[in-house]
């Protein structure tokens, strides 16, 4: 009975001593063998039939204190129902898979004090390392991504001079890119659906809308203006209250559900799209094509952006010492049928001499 207890766990799972008294090996080769350490062609067989006849279940919790990798890497992002993360996942979730680590996702509702608290729970090293995507950043913010204990990434904006890794996009830009289409269409009464302005996405998409107005000498009518969230029901909700007030002919959304919303509103408003109103979302996920009217939407590389962070993630759980990155994908703008009857694709100005794409650095 007493050996029986040496071989076995507390509850009774098999241990590597049972595997070791079942092959007939020390408890030393037995470990290197079900660690993946190697041994002679005999004993790495002899283990392995023993581990399979017992039952044997590597215990992950204890593999991990060893070696200070848990395998698990964590994605925080403001809405998983959300279709841009959800895109974003997938890209992510392809990378972590090919490295052999597994992603855990979290939902933090876009609060400051929820992604707070998660980044300094990290100091329990339950993940190798996370990619948060948060829609404010604030000084506690940055002070929890760099005191983390474990390697982040951000997807968004950050200031220059933070010392994280960071892939972001240029939101106002790709608004610019979504006026300059309508105003080439003939819209002139171009209405703005954003979500919240003191959100990073809020802010630079509002201040975008302002200066591609601006730059094609068109004076900005408040009324045409109109804040929500970036929801589907608070999209509608903001669209019809711009309705109520003003008459557009062409509406930009500060993403996809807002502009699935406005579409929705238009429709019961009895407005045609896109003969009398125009609509161009942001984002381009699957959703734009899923509406009928398919949707003109803006990509902002959800999934190349994800792609990229998981990356620069395992790129900074395999070396900790190299310097703080920054990459950006740059928009394009998908045309459809709620903006135009002849589809098109419409890329972001391409910058002079483009580099090879190296991972920019900071110090």
């Amino acid at each position: 009975m007493g050996r029986k207890r040496l071989q076995e766990s507390a509850d009774g799972r098999p241990t590597v001593h049972t595997v070791a008294a079942r092959a007939g090996v020390s408890i030393a080769s037995a470990s290197r063998v079900l660690n993946g350490v190697g041994g002679s062609p005999e004993t790495i067989r002899k283990v392995r039939e023993a581990a399979a006849e017992v039952g044997y279940v590597p215990n992950a919790i204890a593999r991990s204190l060893q070696s200070q990798r848990t395998g698990l890497v964590a994605l925080a992002v403001e809405d998983i129902g959300n279709p841009v993360y959800v895109e974003m996942m997938r890209a992510i979730e392809s990378v972590v898979a090919a490295s052999g680590r597994q992603l855990l996702v979290h939902a933090t509702g876009g609060r400051i004090d929820n992604e707070t608290a998660l980044l300094r729970r990290l100091a329990h090293r339950y993940v190798d390392g996370m990619i948060v995507s948060p829609i404010r950043v604030t000084d506690d913010h940055l002070a929890a991504l760099v005191d983390s204990p474990v390697p982040v990434v951000v997807v968004g904006q950050l200031p220059a001079d933070a010392p994280v890794d960071n892939v972001r996009t240029d939101s106002r830009t790709g608004v610019g890119l979504a006026v300059d289409h309508l105003v080439a269409a003939g819209r002139r009464r171009i209405g703005f659906v954003n979500g919240p302005l003191d959100t990073v996405p809020g802010a630079a998409r509002d201040a975008g809308f302002r200066s591609a107005l601006a730059r094609h000498g068109i004076a900005l009518d408040e009324r045409l203006v109109e804040i929500g969230d970036f929801r589907y029901a608070a999209g509608r909700a903001a669209a019809e209250r711009l309705l109520a007030r003003a008459e557009p002919d062409a509406l930009v959304c500060a993403n996809d559900l807002i502009a699935v919303g406005a579409l929705h509103a238009l429709l019961a408003a009895g407005r045609r799209v896109p003969d009398e109103v125009a609509l161009v979302g942001m984002d381009d996920t699957e959703l734009a094509q899923m509406t009928f009217p398919q949707l003109s939407s803006v990509s902002l590389g959800s999934a190349e952006r994800g792609r990229r962070a998981a990356e620069l993630l395992l790129q900074r759980i395999a070396d900790a010492s190299l310097p703080p990155r920054r990459e950006q994908v740059a928009p394009s703008l998908a045309v459809r049928a709620s903006s135009t009857t002849t589809p098109l694709f419409v890329p972001a100005p391409a910058e002079p001499a483009p580099a090879p794409r190296t991972p920019e650095v900071t110090a």
